[in-house]
């Protein structure tokens, strides 16, 4: 099964290593070597992936999960774009504490004299 173009590119910039891996799938995990380690040289990404019994399968999985990590890492933050409240809601709230307050002030015991 050929990879798609730009998993090509990405292959030629990984370190693919083989391995065998552990868990659950008895003799045929123990014994062979499917598994597989992508590390991007230049950025030091490691993805694995050991789900399927297909070397070149797992190898596929693990560059797609190199290039997704590539993308996030890629992608442009959206500038915070900081807002105030307005002046109407401001002075809302200011008056809806100065009410508060004068209601509290209200429950207090009288000084005595």
């Amino acid at each position: 099964m050929p990879l798609p173009p730009h998993l090509e590119r990405l292959l030629r910039e990984c370190d693919v290593t083989p391995f065998k891996s552990s868990g659950p799938g008895g003799q045929k995990k123990n014994k062979t070597e499917s598994s597989v380690r992508v590390r991007h040289r230049a950025t030091g990404i490691t993805r694995i992936a050991t789900e399927s019994r297909s070397q070149g399968r797992n190898r596929t999985l693990a560059l797609e999960r190199v290039w997704k990590e590539l993308q996030r890492r890629a992608a442009k933050r959206k500038p915070r774009v900081s807002t105030r409240p307005p002046r109407g809601a401001v002075e809302r709230r200011l008056e809806s504490k100065r009410r508060e307050a004068a209601i509290k002030r209200t429950r207090r015991a009288a000084p005595e004299e």
